[in-house]
């Protein structure tokens, strides 16, 4: 199969780069610079806007994170899963299961959908009926949200599941204006260094629930100050904070773009993408394609989580998925970005 990359614009975006619009290198440098001067490099006011800006994208309040590993556990810690069940979508990153067992629960897999690649709402329903799990995690693969996220959002509502949406792929993404982490009682978002919003390092969850917010800002800050809650260090640096507000601020732009190659330079190569719902944006942290491409990034995941973690259990749909797609390469670079040579 032939590759978009018959274009000169096929070709830059081809090309590895971190989602970083230089042009954004003068703001970032003088709210460094801020940072500098305040002689306040955590704790401080930085990280209160970042948080602010993620708000008004998420359209729910935010709290800043070092990874998006302590946000998951400071929910999964408020939801009271030790020695009780989550389950958890095997097609997904080890970072999700391995955040449910480190916060004492047991974790039990759940097939993914064809379509989509998350989580199957009749397998989630067959194994919560069996296993009353206390939480669930709902992870929105490749940039768009799980197709089955609002009938899980309704079940888990309804029989008293916690749900954690994990959002790590998910920035930019909508379905009819409904931004991810809005369906279940947490998102958490990573902003890993080759992530859509990246900060290279750090995280952040959002949550409609007073209560949870404020254990979540405890949690990071080992519990303080009166260390009911038994937290550890998850606190996100104001310098970080500062390259995560360029990064939110520029966003919109980044998803547009990205949708825009999408549209001209890859979708008439590529009729077996996967296809989105209407109304629904991806924010193409992935562009995936169920075939087998000589020239890809790879796999989303190409060795399911109840494979790596030995769990004896038929996964069908997620087996079909490791084998049957490609990623396309699509990264971000905008005319007049000035990057170095």
């Amino acid at each position: 199969m032939t590759t978009a990359s018959s274009t000169d614009t096929a070709r830059d975006f081809s090309r590895f780069a971190i989602g970083f619009d230089h042009r954004d290198r003068e703001r970032l440098h003088a709210l460094i610079d801020e940072v500098l001067d305040s002689e306040r490099w955590s704790e401080a006011t930085m990280t209160e806007r970042f948080e602010g800006a993620w708000e008004a994208w998420n359209e729910l309040p935010a709290v800043g994170f070092s990874s998006w590993a302590g946000g998951a556990l400071a929910a999964l810690h408020f939801a009271g899963v030790r020695g009780e069940t989550v389950l958890c979508p095997s097609n997904t990153f080890m970072a999700t299961p391995l955040a449910a067992l480190h916060a004492g629960a047991r974790v039990e897999f759940v097939d993914c959908n064809r379509e989509d690649l998350c989580m199957s709402f009749e397998d989630f329903v067959a194994k919560a009926q069996r296993l009353r799990p206390r939480a669930a995690m709902l992870v929105h693969i490749g940039g768009h949200i799980a197709f089955d996220a609002e009938r899980i959002a309704a079940y888990c509502s309804d029989h008293g599941i916690f749900l954690l949406e994990d959002c790590a792929h998910a920035h930019g993404a909508s379905w009819n204006g409904r931004k991810p982490g809005s369906y279940g009682d947490a998102g958490v978002y990573s902003l890993y260094a080759t992530k859509t919003v990246s900060t290279g390092e750090g995280g952040v969850l959002v949550s409609r629930r007073p209560e949870l917010l404020e254990h979540a800002r405890a949690f990071r800050n080992y519990g303080k100050p009166s260390y009911e809650v038994q937290g550890l260090n998850f606190r996100m640096s104001e310098f970080t904070a500062a390259l995560g507000l360029v990064q939110v601020e520029r966003m919109p732009d980044i998803v547009a773009w990205k949708n825009d190659a999408a549209r001209r330079a890859l979708d008439p190569v590529y009729p077996s993408r996967l296809e989105l719902p209407e109304g629904m944006v991806s924010g193409l942290y992935k562009y995936i394609v169920f075939d087998w491409l000589d020239r890809s990034t790879g796999r989303v995941y190409d060795e399911p989580c109840h494979r790596i973690l030995g769990h004896d259990v038929e996964l069908p749909n997620t087996d079909w998925v490791a084998a049957n797609h490609s990623c396309v390469p699509l990264y971000y670079r905008p005319d007049g970005d000035r990057r170095p040579a």
